[in-house]
């Protein structure tokens, strides 16, 4: 099942005067979290955005009911969440809360290799990390071996004959 809030980031300091946080960002990019109205609390909490930069590496971010270094302070340490509905991702992309725990599936005869465990991002792609048995496997994230993701039924459909023998001790 889909979580309904994903974490996005921890609120690492306080910036300026007027009550606005510094998160420091647990997704692709800091961009990503100033295109939201709103972001959570664990405890649901809604925090109304009434500013969002980017500085750096991090999301400077001020709320509507926070206006004083003083208030944005107690925030400190904070994580925060999106709401799911409230983030459109372009075809093809996933969050990986949603990769984790998915079967890898041979394509060609349908083994299942183990679930998902990581995804590791690398920069040039993404590798995810299969595990089965206590052992962990790496395999790229690019189309000639990662042929799909199914997140509706629960795999990742993979070509092991491009990875070549990546898990042949499983025979």
């Amino acid at each position: 099942m889909k979580k309904q809030f994903l974490e996005t980031g921890k609120i690492v300091g306080v910036h300026g005067l007027k009550g606005e946080v510094r998160i420091d960002p647990w997704c692709d990019e800091p961009e990503f979290i100033t295109k939201f109205k709103a972001l959570y609390k664990k405890d649901g909490t809604k925090l109304d955005i009434r500013s969002a930069k980017v500085s750096k590496n991090v999301a400077i971010v001020g709320f509507k009911d926070v206006k004083t270094v003083e208030e944005a302070e107690k925030l400190r340490g904070t994580v925060v969440y999106i709401n799911r509905e409230d983030a459109k991702l372009p075809d093809g992309v996933y969050f990986v809360q949603d990769i984790i725990g998915l079967e890898a599936v041979d394509s060609v005869n349908g083994t299942i290799y183990g679930v998902v465990t990581d995804v590791i991002q690398t920069g040039a792609n993404d590798v995810y990390q299969i595990t089965k048995d206590g052992k962990d496997y790496l395999i790229p994230k690019i189309p000639e071996v990662v042929e799909s993701v199914d997140i509706e039924n629960g795999r990742i459909i993979i070509n092991t004959g491009i990875v070549g023998g990546l898990f042949e001790d499983e025979d």
